[in-house]
């Protein structure tokens, strides 16, 4: 412990360097208008980045990338809160209730717990990185293809429970958003599926598009229907703060969602989006007054945020403790430092504890400087909405045909992005939540080729899934999710039995 401490304060001297901190001030300012930007995610951020840091210390290069990183899971939550637009798909989730406290005029509380949520993930993701790098890295390594399959669709399965809604309809999205996934070149046999001929989804269908048309658009188009579109509401100085109310019923959605993103982080595989839709259906299932989520309750901000910043920290102990990406995004890290002729793994700790240590102090110091660049500039954002809806919205579809369009330079992304627009709204009006497709659309491809795989090493046996002890527990799990599911079902069954029963007997 004092050995830590004292690793730790080596780190401080490291990260306090003015040329070091100046760098990871910059990282985080770039990385927050990153996570505003619709389409812009951190991966895109990260990698035009890339080749300005050939020429930097690998610490100042590595520092820079992690800002970059962690402040687009920040600035996300921005455009999600005020326009109901994910500036990434982490933010999907903080879309529902974040938006509704806008519409309430609650803007500023959201945009403030969404801000200190992150702090306080973040610092405790931090900590976990000190004292539990090597032991969870290990664990992590214990997944293969059957745990991963047995993961993922307990993911979907929990997901369905904990929203509190109809598990049908939950379960349709999911699957809408599985077949969306399918599309593009099969990762096993290197065939085209279901790409008409469309060279451009050859690469499958982005998540970026879908999102932003079936939050944004869909939104535009809600507004547009309505005779008399809301008008914006300009809170007081004092409605743009948190009430002590407000933190009461934050405080432990914060740390549940703080715990849950970090040991998901650590797993390979999209987990700050993955770990911020379980959070939201965790808080959903416990809270006391469950129907105030969608309608603006700040647990629903606080859960997801928290989780999807903890799962971004969480991801560098695979990274840092075993040289192992667990996504497109650290994988761009990594890359970034075994160009400066570092080989990340279990001796990095050894060899260069500069390094590790003062990438460490410096999440400390990216955390501490994105609370203070976000909380100032709450009232500035929450500003924007006084813009009538007539002037901001043709401004905000400009913004997202932009975002889309820049991710893969393809006016295919752009329709696509259209078209989830139409559909979603078509899907609103008859009260289906949109929030599981875009969850079954990353799941997808990971779902597939780990479902595939496993049948591949047991020779097409599903036995495998039963035969190993992580993947035997989550089934079981799954199958108790599902039982207590139909129980609601067979509740009404019996209800509806009893009152024809008795209508009988009546007659």
């Amino acid at each position: 412990m004092i050995e830590t401490f004292n690793n730790l304060l080596m780190g401080f001297t490291v990260a306090l360097q003015p040329h070091v901190f100046f760098y990871a001030f910059v990282g985080c300012l770039i990385g927050t208008l990153v996570g505003m930007l619709p389409g812009v995610g951190p991966l895109a951020g990260i990698s035009m980045l890339l080749p300005a840091t050939f020429g930097l210390d690998p610490i100042i290069a590595i520092v820079l990338l992690a800002g970059v990183y962690y402040g687009a899971m920040y600035g996300g939550s921005t455009t999600s809160i005020l326009i109901r637009m994910p500036g990434e798909a982490a933010s999907v989730m903080t879309c529902i209730d974040g938006f509704a406290m806008t519409q309430q005029g609650r803007a500023g509380p959201a945009l403030a717990i969404a801000a200190i949520g992150s702090f306080v993930a973040g610092t405790l993701g931090v900590l976990g990185l000190m004292f539990l790098a090597p032991t969870l890295a290990s664990f992590a390594l214990k997944f293969g293809p059957p745990e991963y399959s047995a993961l993922l669709m307990l993911g979907l399965l929990m997901l369905a429970y904990m929203t509190g809604g109809s598990m049908p309809k939950t379960l349709a999205m999911a699957g809408l958003g599985l077949v969306l996934g399918m599309i593009g070149i099969d990762a096993m046999s290197g065939y085209t599926r279901f790409g008409f001929d469309v060279v451009e989804l050859s690469d499958g269908v982005g998540i970026v598009p879908v999102a932003v048309g079936l939050f944004g658009i869909s939104e535009i188009l809600m507004t547009a229907s309505q005779e008399l579109p809301p008008l914006p509401k300009n809170p007081t100085l004092r409605e743009l703060m948190p009430t002590t109310q407000d933190f009461k019923d934050s405080y432990g959605a914060i740390g549940r969602g703080s715990l849950l993103g970090f040991f998901i982080g650590i797993i390979p595989g999209s987990a700050h989006i993955i770990s911020s839709f379980i959070s939201y259906g965790i808080e959903r299932r416990i809270s006391k007054t469950p129907e105030r989520f969608g309608h603006g309750a700040i647990a629903g901000v606080a859960g997801p945020e928290s989780a999807n910043n903890a799962a971004a920290t969480g991801a560098f102990i695979p990274m840092m403790a075993l040289g192992i990406p667990t996504s497109p995004v650290t994988a761009v890290m990594l890359a970034a430092i075994m160009v400066h002729g570092i080989t990340p793994g279990p001796m990095l700790i050894a060899e260069r504890p500069d390094l590790f240590w003062g990438f460490v102090a410096s999440m400390y110091v990216g955390n501490v400087m994105l609370l203070i660049l976000n909380l100032p500039l709450v009232g500035l954002f929450v500003r924007l909405l006084r813009i009538p809806y007539s002037y901001l919205y043709p401004c905000i579809l400009a913004f997202c045909i932009l975002g889309c369009y820049s991710v893969s330079n393809s006016v295919v992304d752009v329709w696509i992005m259209l078209s989830m627009g139409g559909i979603a709204f078509v899907l609103r009006k008859f009260g289906y939540d949109l929030a599981p497709v875009a969850l079954g659309l990353v799941l997808a491809p990971m779902l597939e080729l780990s479902l595939r795989q496993s049948l591949a090493m047991s020779a097409g046996s599903y036995a495998i899934f039963f035969e190993r002890p992580i993947s035997l527990t989550m089934i079981g799990v799954g199958i108790v999710l599902l039982l207590f599911s139909l129980k609601p079902l067979l509740t009404r069954k019996k209800d509806w039995r009893v009152k024809v029963g008795l209508d009988e007997s009546i007659d």
